[in-house]
């Protein structure tokens, strides 16, 4: 065990625990790192200070106070753009009595530091040690997260097992797309959130909150969170998914705050129009987790756009959703959100649209202000393999779309694949080659080989593999080896390469670890943890990925390889039985049923005659009711009327930068005078590309 600083650092975690109490430090990094952080890569990931921030310390020094802080297994810049942790952090902190504060999982450099100063993970909003938290919540969507946990909790010197915790440590809970199958994190956190925040977590929090102010000990507040339907704990029998019944009915809510510092791998506003999809692509897991769709109305996202663009400044907006082509009335909103916003320069971008719900004059709309991508979502290319997974994208439909987009002035376009893909009737869990023109890598050739012939274009193309997931109708299927997986995207990169298209894939392994977490047991959550304890940190990013220690622990344990990718009995128990996702086990069954048949299943309609279960009781498909004829009518622009000669005035102005901004890269300062700029409404003259 290390020694204590004498600024009254806390020990690293032993066999103890740090100090307890409200007089705990907070740790304050610009005074207690200081000009280390310049050894680090990217410091203003840790200093916090952002504009909007909603955490203040004095709430979390209040001892009646609830403390939370909401988790992201991940680096700043990819955490600062996830929607759940800014809904819950936006909710949580408008809620009397509770205050959440953030925290993201460092990287290798800044863990090492925080080891050599012997300090504890904090919060970026209040400092606060996270020990000193009464609830730490995990929000996971990406099963490679798994190591970011284990590095949250040893750099805060939390026991990574729940067991080896002692009254006084944070309760742990997580939730997220991953939690559909617990098993790989019951061995370290407390309790899950199954389903969606909105549909109970807060107002759970609230009565939490309350049994807090009342004397209530962390024992009881577990078991009460334990005992809600939608929260799973080892040892509990079951767990309902949790739905957001006012999804569609809630008055304008957005996530605007805090804005971010740098840019963040999405840095735009986020505008979420619909949840769920009325689709049933049987690979997609979000697909079936999201189920009913529910459509915000028109207006509500208007004014949810505009606390974007005014309260945080964002010059782009990205319309939300997994289907956005589903949206009613899509068209007439985008019209209206352009003839508000565009004299503003804001865009708006759309990052999901179906082949057969795309129309030229809506990404038209979509590029008055910058010109978007083509993307296609193929998956899949020959026809009958596209009914195997419930998806039409026909050759001929994506090359007259291409035609008509180079006529109008689109250049290039970017396909997404999958290989691995159980497209083969009669080997049910198995990812076989299917009939037709062959192989599946050779029909992705074909394919792009046909559109750019046709089109005279050159494509990017991103391959993917297939990673099963449970509550989805291919649950039980197999998973391509990553041997094999390699050199199917090796065969489709060096073909297509010669035809002048770039190709990108993820290292097969990478699908290979997320498939023995996603379907996996309490191994491989053990696996996982003797991977960090090795080194393993960040495994997503390429740069950190320690390949030959998860080789190394995989051929050590290859029963935790087989159980995890190997085919499964469509008529045995599935390990996650006990998560019940609102999707009928015998849905899923029939719809793998028709998998293997090429059959179709209809989009989700509000008088379905295929229930899979989702909307029973008062849960249904809600959609936007907003008439096209209700939304504002185009008009006309008189000559000139677009870029009129504007009376200007040239403001100069000095700064400094102190404190925490000595830290800020020039282009990240840029950045905040920009967004400061859009913020203050200030008529900011563009160069017009001079």
């Amino acid at each position: 065990m290390s020694k204590p600083l004498a600024c009254g650092g806390f020990a690293a975690r032993g066999e103890t625990s740090p100090p307890m109490g409200l007089n705990r430090r907070f740790i304050d990094p610009l005074a207690e790192i200081g000009g280390d952080l310049l050894r680090v890569e990217k410091p203003v990931r840790y200093i916090g200070g952002e504009y909007g921030r909603l955490a203040r310390a004095d709430d979390f020094r209040a001892s009646e106070t609830l403390k939370t802080a909401i988790a992201f297994p991940d680096l700043y810049e990819i955490g600062m753009s996830n929607q759940a942790l800014r809904i819950i952090y936006n909710r949580l902190n408008r809620m009397g009595g509770i205050s959440c504060d953030r925290v993201f999982a460092p990287a290798p450099d800044f863990e090492s530091l925080l080891g050599e100063k012997n300090i504890p993970l904090y919060g970026l909003d209040t400092g606060i040690p996270l020990s000193g938290l009464d609830i730490l919540m995990f929000t996971l969507g990406y099963e490679l997260g798994i190591t970011g946990i284990f590095t949250i909790l040893k750099t805060a010197f939390i026991p990574l097992r729940r067991k080896e915790r002692v009254p006084g440590e944070p309760i742990v809970i997580m939730g997220g797309p991953c939690v559909s199958n617990p098993l790989p994190y019951a061995a370290f956190i407390d309790a899950f959130w199954i389903g969606e925040a909105e549909g109970g977590f807060f107002d759970l929090m609230e009565e939490t909150a309350s049994m807090k102010r009342k004397g209530a000990g962390k024992e009881a507040l577990l078991e009460r969170l334990v005992s809600h339907p939608s929260v799973w704990a080892p040892g509990k029998a079951r767990a309902v998914r949790a739905v957001d019944l006012d999804f569609a009915r809630r008055e304008a809510s957005p996530a605007v705050f805090p804005i971010s510092s740098v840019k963040t791998v999405q840095h735009h506003g986020a505008v979420e129009i619909m949840r769920g999809c009325p689709n049933g692509c049987r690979f997609c897991h979000a697909g079936f987790w999201y189920r009913p769709m529910r459509q915000k109305s028109a207006e509500v996202v208007r004014e949810e756009a505009a606390a974007f663009i005014n309260d945080g400044g964002y010059n782009e907006i990205s319309l939300s959703s997994l289907s956005s082509g589903d949206y009613s009335y899509l068209e007439a909103l985008v019209e209206d959100l352009n003839r508000e916003f565009s004299p503003r320069h804001i865009s708006f971008q759309l990052p999901s649209l179906r082949v057969s719900t795309f129309s030229l004059p809506l990404l038209e709309k979509i590029s008055a202000v910058r010109k978007s991508g083509l993307t296609f979502a193929v998956e899949t290319p020959e026809d009958l393999w596209q009914l195997s997974i419930n998806k039409e994208v026909s050759l001929k439909n994506v090359v007259s779309i291409l035609r008509e987009a180079k006529r109008q002035g689109w250049r290039g376009a970017k396909f997404y694949f999958m290989i691995g893909l159980p497209v083969n009737p009669g080997s049910f869990g198995e990812s076989g080659e299917g009939s037709g023109s062959g192989s599946e890598e050779k029909s992705i050739v074909d394919f792009i080989r046909s559109a750019a012939g046709e089109t005279k274009t050159h494509f990017n193309i991103n391959v993917g593999t297939f990673v099963p997931k449970p509550h989805t109708p291919y649950q039980w299927a197999a998973e391509l080896g990553e041997e094999e997986a390699r050199k199917k995207l090796l065969r489709v990169r060096e073909e297509l390469k010669k035809q002048g298209h770039k190709v990108s894939f993820q290292d097969p392994f990478i699908s290979t670890l997320e498939g023995i977490i996603s379907r996996g047991d309490g191994r491989a959550g053990d696996l996982a943890e003797e991977a960090w304890k090795q080194g393993c940190r960040l495994d997503a990013w390429t740069e950190y990925l320690k390949k030959d220690i998860w080789t190394r622990l995989i051929a050590d344990n290859p029963g935790i390889l087989s159980q995890a990718l190997s085919a499964k009995d469509p008529e045995a128990p599935l390990p996650w039985d006990f998560i019940d996702s609102r999707c009928s086990p015998a849905y899923l069954k029939r719809e793998n049923r028709r998998s293997v048949a090429r059959e179709f299943t209809s989009s989700c309609i509000e008088k379905c005659t295929d229930p899979c279960g989702a909307c029973a009781g008062n849960r249904g498909i809600t959609r936007n009711t907003a008439s096209k004829s209700a939304q504002g009518e185009s008009r006309e622009e008189a000559p000139g009327e677009r870029n009129p000669a504007p009376a200007t005035r040239r403001l100069l102005f000095s700064f400094s930068k102190q404190g925490k901004g000595i830290f800020y890269s020039h282009l990240t300062l840029m950045e905040i005078f920009s967004m400061a700029f859009s913020r203050s409404s200030l008529p900011v003259l563009f160069s017009g590309g001079f």
